[in-house]
């Protein structure tokens, strides 16, 4: 229930929805008693608009969610034990209406579990996906990164696939189920940089110390602070996705899926 109501509200919620709804409800407002009324709400839209698709906002919104976590020190310890890789990276409509393999701009999760498979050759790779799909019955994303998996040279005795997440916790609470990590092992943890602050209180919350590998930055770090942006949508996507993180961390702790609003390292 929780994962379809998140996507509901969420289709209102995020800024560049709401945005559009203002503007619209401000528009017909102008043709009727609450012109007055309209007249602002269009002038608010504007406002929003031309922040969220120009000015550096989106960047200043993601930026403390990708400097949360840095990428854990491989140099000294145990070789990790194994690799959790969250969904997110596939488009699997396209995979499944073509039946070709189909990846968004957050591949390089994808990408980076390849190169460390190859690194750590003794390490299990644990994928966990589901399918997003709200009606439709699609391939989970376990699968279809499996078979990319295979195609690059990763053994398939290694993989381990969780084909039921559908948001976050699920991911963590299906992965330890499945990893049965044992005391003083190590794991590590691969998903996009700004979405490794809640992912990170997911895996704690469930009881799996794992380590940090966040992948998929948007920005450059601090120097993007004041970088404005060219094309309005990139400015709304950045937006978007930063907006939606920090709403994600405020129903995961008011939900009790993670302890701390902000977990940090």
């Amino acid at each position: 229930m929780f994962f379809y109501v998140s996507k509901f509200l969420w289709f209102f919620a995020q800024p560049s929805t709401a945005i559009l709804l203002l503007l619209f409800a401000g528009m017909v407002m102008l043709w009727s008693r609450w012109a007055r009324l309209g007249r602002r709400l269009v002038l608010v839209s504007g406002v929003f608009f031309f922040a969220t698709g120009l000015t550096p906002l989106g960047h200043l919104l993601i930026l403390p969610l990708e400097e949360r976590f840095a990428r854990a020190d491989l140099s000294s310890g145990a070789a990790p034990e194994g690799i959790v890789i969250l969904g997110g990276a596939q488009d699997m409509s396209i995979h499944n209406a073509r039946g070709v393999i189909a990846v968004n701009e957050a591949a390089e999760r994808l990408i980076e579990a390849v190169l460390l498979a190859r690194r750590f050759p003794d390490a299990k790779i644990l994928f966990t996906g589901g399918s997003s799909a709200l009606f439709e019955k699609r391939m989970s994303e376990a699968e279809g990164a499996a078979g990319l998996f295979v195609s690059l040279g990763v053994a398939r005795e290694r993989l381990l696939l969780e084909t039921s997440a559908k948001n976050t916790f699920q991911n963590a609470q299906y992965s330890v189920d499945m990893a049965r990590p044992r005391a003083g092992s190590r794991w590590l943890l691969i998903t996009s940089a700004s979405h490794m602050p809640r992912a990170m209180g997911s895996f704690r919350k469930v009881g799996f110390a794992i380590e940090p590998w966040p992948v998929d930055y948007r920005t450059r770090g601090r120097r993007d602070s004041w970088r404005f942006f060219s094309k309005p949508s990139e400015g709304w996507r950045r937006t978007d996705n930063a907006v939606r993180e920090w709403a994600g961390l405020l129903a995961y702790r008011l939900t009790g899926r993670t302890a701390t609003l902000f977990p940090g390292p």
